[in-house]
């Protein structure tokens, strides 16, 4: 089966290409498609919203199968926030790589602000998966729990990577290979359960 995975981030397409790799699917990107479909507007008030809203749009457009993501970082003394600002935290609008460090900093500001306040967040991805006529068919949530580092650390990963600490392994996200991040991120979590539910579904077509 041919799934498009609706997202304009290399970075994502890459991990979830390498995360699904094994299942009976060919995964592509809207690149790939060669056609010009608008992104929709994600006003969704939850991360599983926005991908809903995705997943929708670019099925109903592409005539696909579509899987969506919409991912956030969750972190316990901002009430939970940036949620799902996290890709737009700091109202910045610019080259990804720039938007990520503004993020970064805005992050880093907020939470100098609270002094001694708990460091723990997490990494949240939620999955979606409509038909060609916009109907969902799964829906998951995966979470990677971490604490936040006052100096970003590490040369590989994207967005809040590089402030995230993960204890028991005594690195960031970021200090992490993409084979070794791909064992426990929150795409991870969330792309194992999609594939538990994808390969039945393929074998009932």
């Amino acid at each position: 089966m041919k799934v498009l995975f609706a997202t304009t981030n290399p970075h994502k397409f890459d991990e979830i290409q390498a995360l699904l790799a094994s299942l009976p699917m060919k995964l592509v990107g809207l690149k790939d498609l060669g056609l010009q479909i608008p992104e929709p507007d994600e006003t969704g008030a939850t991360l599983a919203d926005n991908a809903r809203i995705k997943a929708i749009a670019y099925a109903k457009a592409s005539g696909m199968h579509c899987l969506a993501d919409d991912s956030g970082l969750e972190v316990d003394a901002l009430g939970g926030a940036p949620g799902v600002r996290s890709a737009r935290y700091a109202e910045f609008d610019g080259p990804r790589g720039e938007r990520d460090q503004k993020n970064r900093e805005r992050l880093l500001f907020e939470l100098q602000r609270l002094d001694d306040a708990p460091r723990t967040a997490r990494l949240v991805c939620t999955l979606c998966l409509a038909d060609p006529e916009g109907r969902i068919l799964f829906e998951g949530r995966g979470a990677s729990e971490a604490e936040i580092i006052d100096q970003p650390r590490g040369e590989y990963g994207f967005g809040y990577d590089a402030l995230l600490y993960l204890k028991d392994l005594g690195k960031t996200a970021a200090e992490l290979s993409p084979e070794e991040w791909n064992q426990r991120s929150h795409r991870a979590a969330a792309a194992r359960q999609f594939a538990q539910w994808f390969t039945p579904y393929c074998r009932a077509q």
